[in-house]
């Protein structure tokens, strides 16, 4: 214990930066929880999925059509309706929103909590995130088309 209080006497600079910091970050986390945002790590966003996670994907209909989540659905946040029915059908299952890098995403997960959806995911860091943890994505080749 001495030991530590003798580093913290001779690095103040140090010390400060690091309460500093650690309130950082515990400030912003109580914040994201208290908004009731929840993003969640690629990784954690596979195991929702397996857990029949509705995936509504954010993004323009040409992004979407270079590459996105097996099952997703197509619903650019322009048209993100919490009243439609196209939406309301999907409440009882968990909804995972997915965007280009993460910030839309939260938006619309924001959007949907406040309508009254409990469980709603973003997925943080996006499609980009997605790609970076070696994650299939289906191309528009692979899509069928609807007549």
């Amino acid at each position: 214990m001495n030991t530590y209080l003798e580093f913290a006497s001779n690095h103040p600079l140090m010390i400060s930066a690091l309460m500093i910091s650690l309130f950082l970050l515990i400030f912003s986390e109580l914040r994201r929880k208290s908004r009731g945002i929840t993003n969640i790590e690629p990784q954690a966003a596979v195991a929702l999925i397996n857990a029949d996670a509705v995936v509504i994907d954010l993004r323009s209909a040409d992004a979407f059509a270079r590459g996105h989540i097996v099952s997703a659905k197509n619903i650019p946040m322009d048209e993100l309706d919490a009243d439609s029915e196209k939406i309301r059908k999907l409440s009882s299952k968990p909804i995972l929103t997915v965007c280009d890098a993460g910030m839309t995403s939260t938006r619309a997960a924001d959007k949907l909590r406040k309508a009254g959806f409990e469980s709603v995911y973003g997925l943080k860091g996006g499609i980009t995130a997605w790609t970076q943890a070696n994650l299939p994505l289906v191309t528009g080749k692979k899509t069928k088309k609807k007549k």
